[in-house]
């Protein structure tokens, strides 16, 4: 019997693990999360109204220079929170993408009968590529911190070939208060700083047209901000080489806001 060499880290086979078994293990955890808007929400369904008021408001202002209103997508739905509260009031057709198939299945019971619901897409955000040059808006809300970061960008980049001309990415997302990146294990997901999402919306060849906070969450929770991107032609034109930052591998999910409290 000969000895086994040592395994090492940084090859392709090992990070090819890595990657396989994060995603793995949040697909695990949130197969025992109810299909509730307060299991979406990590146990924080107070805040779901809050919330959805400062999407619309968010949402109202883009209007003004406006997406056209026939289609979005709803990336990370979850069981259709936002969908129903949120984007069937501002499109003739939206699609829902989420990992889950029982969150999916929820969902057509939680939207109920609608024929404004389009398509249902039982898929993770690290496999998943819009149709290209469909959607007037797509939305991102609490699940791009269960991508890795080159899985982000390469979704980030696939969703702007997804987009109509004049379409719109909104990317609702928690943020730390420090330079670091805040990794969770239990549920395999990151909080970032926004240094390091605007390095990866860059990256990934978009501009932020509009930056806001939303207000009114209870005292204790992350930072939430909503960004509007569009795609930025002199970005797309060059690759951005600024590997100043690293983000642990993550895994996609629904739309399971962790807005848990900081520390």
């Amino acid at each position: 019997m000969t000895d086994m060499e040592p395994t090492d880290p940084n090859t392709p086979e090992t990070e090819r693990r890595d990657r396989t078994s994060f995603y793995t293990h949040a697909a695990k955890y949130w197969s025992a999360v109810p299909a509730t808007v307060d299991g979406m929400l990590g146990g924080f369904g107070i805040i779901s109204q809050t919330d959805i008021q400062g999407s619309v408001s968010f949402l109202k202002q883009l209007f003004k220079n406006p997406p056209g209103h026939e289609r979005a997508l709803d990336c990370g739905a979850g069981i259709g929170r936002i969908t129903k509260y949120l984007l069937l009031r501002f499109f003739n057709k939206v699609d829902l993408v989420e990992q889950n198939a029982s969150f999916l299945e929820e969902a057509k019971n939680f939207i109920g009968i609608c024929q404004k619901v389009g398509s249902l897409y039982c898929v993770g955000l690290q496999d998943f590529s819009p149709e290209p040059k469909t959607y007037d808006l797509i939305w991102c809300q609490w699940v791009l911190g269960h991508l890795t970061d080159e899985d982000l960008i390469d979704f980030l980049k696939s969703c702007k070939r997804g987009l109509k001309p004049n379409g719109i990415i909104v990317v609702k997302e928690n943020l730390t208060s420090s330079d670091k990146v805040e990794v969770d294990k239990e549920d395999s997901s990151v909080t970032r700083p926004i240094t390091l999402l605007r390095i990866l919306l860059k990256q990934a060849g978009l501009h932020c047209i509009k930056e806001q906070k939303q207000n009114n969450f209870p005292r204790g929770l992350y930072t939430v901000k909503m960004f509007a991107l569009v795609p930025d032609i002199i970005s797309t034109a060059t690759n951005s080489n600024d590997n100043s930052y690293t983000t642990k591998l993550s895994v996609t999910s629904g739309d399971n806001g962790h807005t848990s409290p900081v520390g």
